[in-house]
């Protein structure tokens, strides 16, 4: 014994068996106080031993600059990860990186919640991480799409080493313009009646502005061009415009300018027509070669340089006014004009020096941009086109270096001097090249070259589906948001498929289905992507939002254009616009929304801006809507979280340690009350929440009301056919 005591193990031993008979005899004692308890104090001891339940609700955490620090780490930082939890609420908390445990301790605290945060040092290497909670016998789960019982860890978040975004673009307000019918500011650079012949037939001069789009409406020209938009910046910069977006406007010869002609040159027709010189085609005459006014306008370098420096001028004016550009690359398909393939034989005939082009000669140096199925020249019509559509030939990246490097070139050039315009949106981006590895490749050549050409531009590609592999930092930056926007926004609001072809009774109002989509591809994109994300109600490819109101299935072709103004429902509309604006995104208007403009799917969507004729109390409601949404920081960047789902009704929060907004839509034709547990955003009865914005059935008002927090609920009445804006209000 006396040796054993002067070994660590036998002083271990000895203590460890002092304790267990010191434990022993206190277990004695508390067991014969409670025996001699009454069973009321019996039954109190219990439930103030009794943990609470685990608070889901106040679980939280995202990637925003208050649960990431940084928010867009660099190789080489050390980043601190954040998770909110109810208030003494967890025992414990931990983090999971790449499945490695770091065990997170409380930081900070209020009256609401407890703050627990980790740090991990990051490397080049991707990192996926969730979080876990433990209270009592309680395991619960935390990553992009909420609290689980059960990890599903395709929804973990995500770190991407040197992923930044611009922080101009993130809740910027976008305005989508489609040139041909936004404003005719110079009638001399108008398209003219038989000026060439495309897709068969002559192009027409449209000589009447409110006239609707015909069926087959790719040569029919209004006379919109950038003279256009510089005479309405006025009006744009007076709406709250942030970023103008344009479709494409590079020499093309249709009116949608989707099929390229010539991507180095602003379209004459948009821009300055110092030289016009030629004859117009004869009636009949199909063939290209003879329209030598039409080569004269889109040939002659004067032309095409005067419109250049036009170009350059006006996003001059536009950066002046505080506003950004950003133009439309189509670099997955070209156009049958184009001076490579030139099937027109437009350039080979021109009295300017053009190389041939491939249609006409196998030994053109373009002869590999496209990809040939014969050897039949010259005039070899068997080229590859996007979609089997000959007006489109694809563009044949794999076999031709030059081709790439000059489409590289051409994504440096614009975004820098003289023209220095702020970003690309990329038409059909997820379809270039011929295999998924080559599409790859050549994002981050692209991101590369333009990142090194002007740090600050955006990258924002068009893509239908998951473009989750896209958005790891090296190759976009953004997307047209379809799938976590404008998708879910149509469904819930009208149940109309974005095109009009369909109506679901089954969605209209469905909010499971419209908070299921929206987190899910939210989580998808990430939230760097999401938090610049173009969210559109309307664009060129679908049918107005206005028009989806009417609930009716059906195109020009089948109803008629005027049926697109029928039924309609503004209250709906104007519900919509509410969400556009308060949602995590860049709210992007597709002209003419504002002021009232219906339309079908393509081509009835491009209908002409009804200057003159426009809704006014639509601009207005626009204009204070976006005021609402530039004056609220945390509708910006702020987290947002769901609040309460149920049929025709979802409420929603975005929230900072500042300030919180809360947003709820009544799609219903009954006016509601709804409990809201604004509790989740950091709401206490302290608090009061002011009325900032309210839409309904007739109107929309600005006008200030109060209500009371009652134990972290808000309880509230809602008008039919109604949006209600709150912010938290500290006295």
């Amino acid at each position: 014994m006396e040796q054993k005591l002067h070994t660590p193990e036998g002083v271990r031993d000895i203590y460890n068996k002092e304790c267990e008979i010191k434990k022993r005899s206190l277990s004695m004692r508390i067991v014969k106080a409670i025996e001699n308890m009454t069973a009321s104090n019996q039954k109190l001891m219990y439930m103030c031993n009794t943990r609470p339940v685990l608070k889901t609700g106040a679980l939280f955490s995202d990637v925003t600059e208050e649960y990431r620090i940084p928010a867009e780490p660099q190789p080489g930082d050390t980043v601190k990860l954040r998770l909110r939890t109810g208030r003494y609420n967890v025992d414990t908390a931990y983090l999971y990186v790449n499945n490695q445990e770091y065990e997170m301790y409380r930081v900070a605290n209020n009256t609401l919640f407890d703050y627990y945060e980790a740090s991990v040092e990051v490397a080049e290497e991707k990192l996926y991480y969730y979080f876990k909670v433990v209270s009592g016998k309680n395991v619960c789960f935390y990553n992009q799409i909420g609290a689980a019982k059960e990890l599903n860890p395709f929804y973990n978040f995500q770190i991407m080493p040197g992923f930044q975004t611009p922080e101009w673009a993130k809740g910027a307000v976008m305005y989508q313009i489609f040139t041909d019918r936004f404003c005719n500011g110079d009638k001399s650079n108008d398209v003219l009646n038989d000026e060439y012949s495309y897709i068969g037939e002559h192009v027409c001069q449209v000589d009447d502005w409110n006239r609707y789009p015909a069926q087959m409406d790719v040569r029919n020209f209004y006379g919109g061009d950038l003279k256009g938009v510089w005479d309405k910046l006025d009006y744009l910069q007076d709406l709250g415009v942030e970023v103008i977006y344009f479709n494409p406007l590079f020499v093309s010869p249709s009116n949608h300018k989707y099929d390229i002609q010539d991507y180095d040159y602003i379209d004459p027709h948009f821009g300055v027509i110092v030289s016009d010189e030629g004859k117009l085609l004869s009636e009949g005459d199909q063939c290209n070669t003879h329209a030598s006014r039409y080569m004269d306008r889109v040939t002659n370098k004067k032309n095409l340089e005067a419109s250049n420096e036009f170009f350059a001028k006006l996003v001059e004016e536009i950066h002046k006014r505080g506003m950004k550009v950003i133009i439309d690359g189509v670099f997955n398909h070209c156009g049958s004009f184009n001076k490579w393939l030139d099937r027109e034989h437009i350039y080979s005939t021109s009295p300017e020096q053009y190389a041939s082009g491939a249609y006409e000669s196998f030994n053109s140096p373009y002869h590999t941009f496209f990809k040939f199925y014969s050897n039949q020249w010259p005039d070899n019509n068997s080229y590859d086109g996007w979609w089997g559509n000959d007006t489109l030939p694809k563009l044949n990246y794999e076999e031709a270096d030059t081709l790439e490097q000059y489409i590289l070139g051409i994504g440096k050039k614009w975004v820098s001097e003289p023209y220095c315009v702020d970003g690309w949106r990329l038409d059909v981006a997820a379809d270039l090249g011929n295999s998924r590895e080559y599409n790859h490749q050549f994002w981050k050549k692209f991101r590369k070259a333009v990142k090194e050409a002007n740090p600050e531009a955006v990258i924002l590609a068009e893509n239908y589906g998951d473009s989750y592999d896209w958005l790891q930092g090296d190759e976009w930056d953004t997307i047209m948001n379809y799938d976590a926007f404008m998708e879910p926004v149509t469904w819930f609001l009208t149940g109309m498929q974005k095109h009009s072809d369909e109506f679901r009774q089954d969605m209209l109002g469905n909010a499971g289905n419209f908070f299921g989509a929206m987190h899910h591809n939210m989580s998808r994109m990430g939230g760097q992507a999401v938090a610049i994300s173009m969210n559109e109600l309307s664009n060129h490819d679908h049918s107005r939002f206005l028009t989806r109101t009417n609930h009716r299935v059906g195109r020009t072709a089948s109803v008629g254009a005027e049926a697109a103004n029928e039924g309609i429902n503004k209250a709906v509309f104007m519900e919509a616009v509410i969400i556009q604006m308060t949602w995590p995104g860049a709210p992007t208007i597709y002209y003419g929304d504002e002021a009232g403009v219906c339309g079908w799917t393509d081509p009835d969507n491009r209908r002409t801006y009804p200057w003159g004729s426009e809704d006014r109390e639509l601009i207005a409601f626009h204009k204070a809507a976006i005021a609402m949404h530039k004056s609220q920081e945390v509708l910006k960047t702020g987290s947002y979280k769901p609040l309460v789902g149920e049929y025709n009704l979802i409420a929603y929060g975005r929230f900072n340690q500042k300030d919180a907004v809360v947003v709820i839509v009544n799609n219903s034709e009954d006016e509601r009350r709804v409990r809201v547990p604004v509790w989740e955003l950091g709401i206490t009865d302290k608090d009061e929440m002011e009325q900032i914005f309210v839409t309904f059935d007739g109107g929309f008002g600005e006008e200030q009301l109060w209500y009371t927090v009652n134990g972290g609920w808000l309880d509230i009445g809602l008008r039919k056919t109604s949006a209600v804006v709150l912010k938290r209000v500290k006295w």
